[in-house]
C-alpha cells in the first residue's frame, strides 16, 4: 500500500473513529439527560480506548486488514437484513441505560458493573486476537481474491471466534451501563448471529476452497460444546 493510499486510509480511520465516539456518546447520554451518568463514561472508555490502540496497530502493521474492517457494504441480502436488525438491537441497547439511569429502573451492584467491565475488555482482547490471526477478516461477508482458509489458533476451537468475541463484548455491555432492562434487546443478538453465521457459511462453502472439510474438522460454530 503506497503512502497516498495510507494517508487516505488514516483520514477515513480518524473520521470513522470520532464519528462512532460521538454517536455512541449521544445515544448514551442524551436519554440520561445528564453527563453525570458515570457508567456511560466507564463504558465509552472501556470500548474506545482499546479501539484507539487497535486502530493504530492495524494502520502501522496491517493497513490492508484495517481497510477491510472499515468496509460496511454487504453484498448478500441476508447480511443486509442482519445489518439493519443488529443496528436496531444495538441502538436500543445503548438508549435504554440512559433512560434507566434517569428513571431508576435498575440497581446493578458495583461489583457486577466492574466484573462486567472486565468481561467486556476480555471480549475485546479475544476480538483483536481473532482478527490478528485472520488477515482476511473483512467486516462484510465475502470471499476475497486469493483468500486462504484459516484453521489454526482460535479458529481451531470455533469457526467464528470474532462473533463469539462480539457476543461477549456486547452481551455484557448493559451491565457495564448499569441496566438490567437493556439486557432485553440484547437477547436478540444471538438469534441474529445464528442467521448471519448460517448465511456466511453457505457463502464460504461455495467459494472458499477447503471450507467444507474445515466445517467437519471444527465442529462448533460459535460456542464450544454448545453450537
Amino acid at each position: 500500500m503506497n503512502d497516498k493510499i495510507r494517508s487516505k486510509l488514516l483520514q477515513k480511520t480518524i473520521r470513522t473513529y470520532f464519528m462512532a465516539l460521538l454517536f455512541t456518546g449521544l445515544i448514551i447520554f442524551l436519554p440520561a439527560c445528564t453527563l453525570k451518568f458515570w457508567n456511560g463514561w466507564l463504558y465509552i472508555g472501556t470500548l474506545f480506548i482499546p479501539m484507539f490502540f487497535v486502530l493504530v496497530y492495524l494502520w502501522v502493521k496491517n493497513p490492508d486488514l484495517l481497510e477491510k474492517r472499515l468496509k460496511t457494504r454487504e453484498k448478500e441480502e441476508t447480511q443486509k437484513t442482519y445489518l439493519v436488525l443488529s443496528i436496531v438491537v444495538l441502538f436500543a441497547t445503548y438508549i435504554i441505560p440512559g433512560l434507566d439511569f434517569q428513571f431508576h429502573w435498575s440497581a446493578v451492584p458495583l461489583w457486577l458493573v466492574l466484573v462486567s467491565t472486565g468481561i467486556v475488555l476480555c471480549g475485546y482482547i479475544l476480538f483483536f486476537a481473532a482478527m490478528n490471526q485472520n488477515t482476511y477478516a473483512s467486516r462484510v461477508v465475502e470471499v476475497q481474491e486469493n483468500q486462504k482458509l484459516i484453521e489454526t489458533g482460535l479458529y481451531a476451537v470455533v469457526r467464528h471466534p470474532m462473533y463469539l468475541a462480539g457476543l461477549i463484548l456486547y452481551g455484557f455491555s448493559p451491565l457495564v451501563l448499569c441496566s438490567y432492562v437493556a439486557l432485553i434487546p440484547m437477547l436478540f443478538l444471538p438469534v441474529l448471529l445464528v442467521i448471519r453465521i448460517r448465511n456466511e457459511e453457505k457463502v464460504l462453502s461455495d467459494g472458499l476452497a477447503g471450507y467444507k472439510e474445515y466445517m467437519k474438522k471444527v465442529k462448533y460454530r460459535l460456542i464450544p460444546y454448545i453450537w
